[in-house]
């Protein structure tokens, strides 16, 4: 049986593209006097203008706080039940199946990528026993890792890094003493919580590794 996944906000994320930094520009709370509601982090959007930022179609207003429409619009992005393919996809993001309706949680547990934009969603998941997500490694383009450096069902380890310039909740993974990356903004505040673990899940790979998934638990003792 599935445990609840506990999550608090969820932070909509935005890069120009593969290689450049990811601006935290939105944020979707649920309360419950105001349901689900989204707001633009004003000053994070401000960078992301610099690097060619555009408000999402459906919010375009910068200064407002919507209250409707909020998981209708964003649950476009998540895939239908109806797919072929749907059951390889829940089972590749841990889903809960009881779940499956549940737009705010699928939004938090598969980040609603579609291939049109560079947009995604990144919850700040809360520790509970049994808790496992699946992330992907972030910094791969600086490390042009050779395919076959890492595998699938790798352990991978991680060392905590709140010196880094740019992320005081900065994660740095390694294989063995080889570093491979990041855990990604958002993601990595649970690290500072409680241990983690992580097992190499997927690898996307051509010429240099371009992608690695990893599937994340933890020990609550």
């Amino acid at each position: 049986m599935k445990t609840k996944v506990k999550f608090g906000h969820i932070f909509l994320s935005w890069r120009r593209g593969s290689g450049f930094a990811r601006h935290l520009v939105g944020r979707i709370k649920k309360s419950a006097t105001n349901g689900v509601t989204f707001e633009y982090l004003r000053n994070n959007v401000l960078e992301a203008v610099k690097d060619g930022f555009k408000p999402y179609t459906e919010f375009p207003d910068l200064e407002k706080v919507y209250s409707k429409g909020v998981l209708e619009s964003f649950g476009q992005r998540l895939i239908k039940t109806e797919r072929s393919d749907s059951q390889a996809f829940y089972d590749f993001w841990a889903i809960d199946p009881k779940k499956r309706g549940d737009k705010l949680y699928m939004l938090a547990m598969t980040q609603a990528w579609i291939p049109t934009d560079n947009f995604e969603f990144l919850a700040d998941f809360q520790p509970s026993p049994d808790l496992i997500f699946v992330t992907d490694i972030a910094g791969l383009t600086d490390q042009a890792l050779k395919p076959g450096i890492v595998k699938i069902g790798d352990v991978l380890s991680y060392s905590k890094n709140p010196d880094h310039p740019n992320d005081t909740l900065a994660v740095e993974v390694y294989k063995k003493d080889l570093k491979i990356g990041f855990i990604k903004k958002v993601h990595s505040g649970i690290f500072y919580k409680t241990r983690g673990n992580l097992k190499v899940q997927s690898i996307d790979q051509n010429g240099v590794i371009k992608r690695i998934f990893v599937r994340v638990s933890f020990d609550m003792n």
